[in-house]
């Protein structure tokens, strides 16, 4: 069972970067497909992005196409998520998933391993 870990999250500008990581342990990590997820306040959690295990193919939400950037590592059992052009609606607490088998799941409900949670914060 793999257990993961975010890392990076923090207070930034409008208009900044942040690089978020999840680090991987315990499991196969590349055999496994990894997304990205947020929660705002008040609102369900929501798709950001999804890498296959080879890193060959990504999805990502229209919200973020263009600013964010999602890649892997798999000789560091670590995915990661480039963040430019922060906006402040991209405030939420960032998580990390992971499920076994090819698809990209945009749905939560599809990934089987979550982590803890890591906050960003953008401010106007």
């Amino acid at each position: 069972q793999v257990q993961l870990v975010e890392s990076g999250g923090g207070l930034v500008q409008a208009g900044g970067s942040l690089r978020l990581s999840c680090a991987a342990s315990r499991g196969t990590f590349s055999s496994y497909t990894m997304g990205w997820f947020r929660q705002a306040p008040g609102k369900e959690r929501e798709f950001v992005a999804a890498i296959s295990w080879s890193g060959a193919r990504t999805d990502y939400a229209a919200s973020v196409k263009g600013r964010f950037t999602i890649s892997r590592d798999n000789a560091k059992n670590t995915v990661y998520l480039q963040m430019n052009s922060l906006k402040p609606e991209d405030t939420a607490v960032y998580y990390c998933a992971a499920r076994g088998g090819p698809m990209l799941h945009t749905s939560p409900d599809g990934y089987n391993y979550w982590g803890q949670g890591t906050q960003v914060t953008v401010s106007s």
